[in-house]
């Protein structure tokens, strides 16, 4: 498996703490079966990846009533959080055969390349294998357009696998792994801040 890479020079700079492993659940159910997953997900990565401290979850259910107003200081704050992060992965549910309007909503707060530097794994969870599509066709390439490093396939999971969820992902990640040439490192968690786009605000609330 291949990895869409994309770089970019950002402006503006981030005093909040760095994470190194960050999961953006785009559920609008708070603590949702899609929040376990991703949490899931994520602790496998961390232990893959050999990063330090636990993986921070911003669920994006808890800032639904912020998302659209032009200021959001909280909302301001996951943007930079995710941002800042070496790595993230970011899952929803499927609706509508695609990603949620919530994530859409955070997302489109985001400058140009406004995830540049970020390793982002896209995770779907749908209740239909004719879904099992979306993270590829619709969540990947909006990560890519945000100037974020993506795996060139989405991490699919239907809900009869949420509770095998460390099996299915274990085995993404043997793929994912294969990438690396022999004797390559995961990407250095270690590396200096660097400065972090401005956040847009959408259009619709300027």
């Amino acid at each position: 498996m291949t990895f869409t890479d994309s770089t970019s020079t950002s402006t503006s700079p981030s005093t909040d703490r760095r994470d190194d492993l960050v999961v953006l659940v785009g559920n609008p159910r708070p603590r949702s079966r899609t929040r376990t997953a991703a949490e899931a997900v994520a602790r496998r990565l961390a232990d893959r990846a050999g990063l330090r401290g636990t993986p921070r979850t911003i669920d994006l259910a808890d800032l639904a009533g912020q998302l659209l107003l032009a200021e959001a200081p909280d909302v301001d704050a996951a943007l930079r959080t995710v941002a800042a992060a070496p790595f993230a992965v970011v899952a929803t549910p499927v609706y509508k055969a695609s990603y949620t309007g919530l994530l859409k909503a955070f997302l489109d707060r985001y400058g140009p390349r406004g995830l540049a530097g970020v390793t982002a794994v896209p995770l779907v969870v749908s209740a239909s294998p004719d879904h099992s599509r979306a993270g590829d066709d619709h969540l990947r390439p909006l990560l890519v357009e945000l100037g974020a490093r993506v795996p060139d396939s989405s991490l699919a999971l239907l809900e009869t696998q949420l509770p095998d969820v460390d099996v299915v992902a274990d085995a993404w990640l043997d793929a994912w792994s294969d990438a690396w040439p022999p004797g390559a490192a995961w990407p250095d968690a270690s590396l200096p801040e660097v400065p972090l786009p401005v956040a847009g605000v959408p259009e619709a609330v300027r």
